[in-house]
């Protein structure tokens, strides 16, 4: 078996193409690998002038796609840059310290008692506004007030909150204590 024999598996490994790929994929477990190594198998085939007598074509043909896709382990494996391990002992830790932890608390703490300070319907329009990120018009709507009394009462809660957290954090500072 020649030249003919090499004709005949070439075309089982079109004619079989999808079959292949499918076993492939299920054994490597990555459609992207078994894509590549069934790229790879076939340039092989392209390559090679003839074979000799082959028992099973279709198991050849997996078995060609199977060494191939463990070849491209190996070289991925040999080009993968190693890891620096000083360089990723020295990366910041971007996660908060135990102190801002403790400030990010007390802030929203301090968050929550200044809006409860807030009338009903202006807190209910900042935290519409603000928090349910609510457009104006349909706050309005909601309500049954204008949309320009939304943006009044907006202007005022914010004023209010700003004030108040200078109260209080420029009391923190000068030892007074919250207002």
């Amino acid at each position: 078996m020649t030249e003919h024999a090499l004709t005949g598996i070439r075309r089982l490994f079109v004619d079989r193409y999808d079959d292949l790929k499918k076993r492939l994929t299920k054994r490597l477990g990555s459609a992207d690998l078994a894509g590549d190594a069934m790229q790879d198998a076939w340039l092989r085939l392209a390559r090679v002038d003839s074979i000799g007598f082959v028992q099973s074509p279709g198991s050849y043909l997996f078995r060609i796609a199977l060494n191939a896709a463990a070849d491209q382990r190996k070289l991925d494996r040999r080009h993968a840059p190693a890891v620096d391990l000083e360089n990723v002992l020295e990366q910041p830790d971007e996660a908060p310290t135990p102190e801002e932890a403790v400030l990010a608390r007390s802030d929203l703490d301090a968050f929550k008692v200044i809006v409860a300070e807030l009338p009903a319907r202006r807190r209910a329009i900042f935290l519409a506004a603000r928090v349910g990120n609510i457009p104006r018009q349909e706050i309005a709507d909601r309500l049954g007030i204008s949309r320009r009394l939304v943006a009044k009462e907006l202007l005022l809660a914010h004023e209010h909150c700003v004030a108040r957290y200078r109260e209080l954090t420029e009391g923190d500072i000068t030892g007074k204590g919250p207002a």
